[in-house]
């Protein structure tokens, strides 16, 4: 694996890393808030080119706001009221989203240097990031020991696995937040991309973006993409939702039979033939159609305008303390965090 001094942060030394997904498909990856930094995909033609927005220096990803392609936690999506009730005890955090807590606040995961090791894996060369994050920590309990494994599926896939301990009971829900453009980044919006969600439900919000607590069937609605649709045909109706979100920024409740792995999500580029598949072991994902991206200047002198990425983004459901018909988020102290998600790329 290609390694390469990117800066220093926090008077610690951050790299770049380059792995090889195979099918001619790469990788940059960085131990700042365990980011995804590019990943280049090759199309039809097997001409690659870099399909998740972000940055050329350290620097972006130190003041950046948008979390692209960093790892986020402890909690990623919101948290209402910003605290949250763990054994009857009220853990306050940071307001950062309005009144709400968001992505894991202001000093998450997103903006530290994580620790990182080349190791060996059957698939070959892998990167293992780890994070201690101690008890108190943005407000959070326990002392909780993270690592994120970034591998090749050597089919042109990106695997994440992440895992997790706490000495304390606490919460968890970490996710990659990259957004995708598959035509490559700064070539416009996303609008024409197609997009199939193995969803038959979803959890509607309020006008603060947090799920009211109604799990409601897709049919009938612009949320219904169990057959593929273009992102942009139905994203400006006339609909409460849509308008709360300014646009697709929901959590589906990813349909499965069976513990494990499933493919949650797929979307298709007409004109290049890339393929993204998403699959997770995570009860929901989060469609975000970067509807707060606002002339963001990005690498290699790409402006990023609003919707011209989207965001797939494997999780528990957002403020799952709050509704407790929700899969639990919480990590026992003593158990062990397990979650995987891959993002396998192709082309037709």
């Amino acid at each position: 694996m290609e390694r390469k001094t990117w800066g220093t942060a926090s008077g610690r030394q951050v790299e770049l890393f380059t792995l090889d997904l195979g099918q001619g498909n790469r990788a940059v990856l960085t131990n700042f808030g365990a980011a995804l930094v590019s990943l280049y995909a090759v199309d039809s033609r097997g001409t690659a080119a870099d399909v998740v927005l972000g940055y050329d220096s350290l620097e972006g990803y130190e003041q950046c706001d948008k979390y692209f392609g960093v790892t986020v936690g402890r909690y990623a999506n919101r948290i209402g009221g910003a605290q949250f009730t763990l054994g009857g005890k009220v853990y306050k955090l940071a307001a950062n989203d309005g009144q709400n807590h968001l992505h894991g606040g202001p000093g998450g995961f997103a903006k530290r240097v994580w620790e990182p090791e080349v190791i060996s894996t059957a698939a070959g060369e892998a990167l293992k990031l780890r994070y201690f994050s101690p008890a108190g920590e943005e407000g959070y309990p326990g002392n909780v020991q993270v690592e994120v494994v970034y591998s090749s599926t050597g089919t042109g896939g990106l695997r994440i696995d992440y895992a997790a301990t706490s000495d304390e009971d606490t919460v968890l829900n970490l996710t990659n937040h990259a957004y995708f453009n598959l035509a490559g980044q700064g070539q416009g919006l996303i609008l024409d991309h197609e997009l199939t969600l193995y969803a038959d439900f979803f959890t509607p919000t309020d006008a603060e973006s947090l799920p009211t607590g109604e799990i409601v069937s897709v049919a009938g609605t612009p949320f219904d993409f169990r057959a593929k649709a273009p992102i942009g045909a139905r994203i400006d109706e006339d609909c409460d939702q849509l308008r709360f979100g300014k646009g697709y920024d929901h959590n589906w409740v990813v349909r499965r039979t069976e513990p494990g792995l499933c493919l949650a999500a797929r979307v298709e580029h007409a004109e290049s033939g890339r393929i993204l598949e998403v699959l997770t072991t995570k009860p929901g994902i989060q469609f975000y159609t970067g509807n707060y991206l606002d002339g963001v200047q990005g690498k290699g002198g790409a402006v990023y305008e609003r919707r011209s990425g989207f965001c797939l983004e494997t999780q528990y459901f957002p403020n799952s303390l709050r509704h407790g018909h929700f899969p639990s988020p919480i990590l026992r102290a003593g158990e062990r965090y397990q979650h995987t998600t891959i993002y396998q790329f192709s082309s037709k």
